[in-house]
């Protein structure tokens, strides 16, 4: 371990020095020649902002910020990739979440000085000018900043939220109050609520449809072991109804493809023999999986459960309707 010793020891003393250190001063310091020193300083430039100065045609060299900020300091593709997702949301019609990655962009790049601002300023313009993320086809819906901003405070808070809550089939508000078991994104934005006191499970509330939001007076948050991402893993989507046994063959020709691909966040892969796959998950949201299988066409057999099955082929028949006679 002598030559990571020694390239660590180096590191300290560029850091600790406050005028620099020469070739010869790091090779002495060492015990190593002026080579070696080189190839040291090489490495440790890849790594750190090593400043050069230039003191009697000699070159002294020297990290100046603490070694700590080294670590912590984005790179431009790290604030390229932040940029890309506030515009995609924003592109997406999703303000409320635009906003807040907005406004932490803008205190990642308010935290750098005018000398890191000019390091990674080419960069980022080159990144961020040829970088988006893609919107596709899905529901538009405008969320009030004000219904997020409620949400989180009663998460933080420890209480219930209340609300006016309207839906497709009964568009008159009606008032409720929940305990806040979380927020869900995606191309909609729900609050996971459970009504106080119900031994009922936790129901989506799509935040767009919600009204009037407000702290309650009544306390309530989710329990401490209360484990959200096991509770969405248990639906293919957002529709709940009993968990089924899904068994899907995925015929050798379409394997490779399969194989890279997540049909569900605790599925089981087996390898037949014919070089085909078996894939294995259990799920509520019949209706949401048979429409994503349609994507599948021809490339995948459904072969359990019988409730997918019928299911499959009352969306078959409902998408020949689309047709012209």
């Amino acid at each position: 371990m002598a030559k990571l010793d020694r390239l660590l020891a180096l590191v300290h003393a560029l850091s600790d020095s406050s005028d620099g250190l020469t070739l010869d001063e790091m090779a002495e310091r060492l015990a190593v020649n002026r080579r070696t020193a080189e190839r040291m300083r090489d490495i440790i430039a890849s790594h750190f902002d090593l400043d050069e100065i230039v003191d009697d045609r000699r070159k002294r060299f020297l990290i100046r910020d603490s070694l700590r900020r080294a670590y912590t300091r984005p790179t431009p593709a790290e604030v390229a990739a932040l940029q890309a997702e506030v515009d995609g949301q924003r592109a997406a019609g999703k303000a409320v979440r635009a906003g807040q990655l907005a406004s932490l962009l803008a205190k990642v790049k308010g935290a750098l000085d005018d000398r890191e601002k000019r390091r990674i300023d080419p960069d980022l313009d080159a990144l961020a000018r040829l970088q988006r993320t893609l919107v596709t086809a899905g529901p538009v819906a405008v969320v009030a900043p004000e219904t997020v901003m409620a949400i989180q405070s009663a998460i933080l808070a420890g209480c219930c939220i209340e609300f006016q809550y309207a839906t497709e089939d009964r568009p008159e508000p009606r008032w409720r109050r929940v305990i806040p078991y979380g927020l869900v994104h995606g191309p909609l934005t729900y609050l996971l609520g459970k009504m106080p006191g119900s031994g009922s499970q936790p129901v989506y509330f799509r935040l767009d449809r919600m009204t009037e939001p407000k702290l309650s007076d009544t306390l309530g948050c989710a329990p401490d072991d209360w484990d959200i991402d096991g509770w969405l893993a248990e639906s293919f989507g957002v529709w709940r109804d009993e968990r089924q046994d899904v068994t899907l063959r995925v015929p050798a020709s379409s394997a490779t493809r399969a194989r890279g691909w997540r049909f569900h966040r605790l599925q089981q892969l087996e390898e037949l023999d014919d070089g085909g796959l078996r894939i294995r998950f259990a799920s509520g949201g019949m209706r949401e999986l048979a429409e994503h299988l349609f994507t599948w066409a021809g490339e995948i057999v459904i072969e359990g459960p019988d409730v997918l099955i019928a299911i499959m082929r009352d969306r078959i028949a409902a998408a020949t309707t689309m047709l012209p006679a």
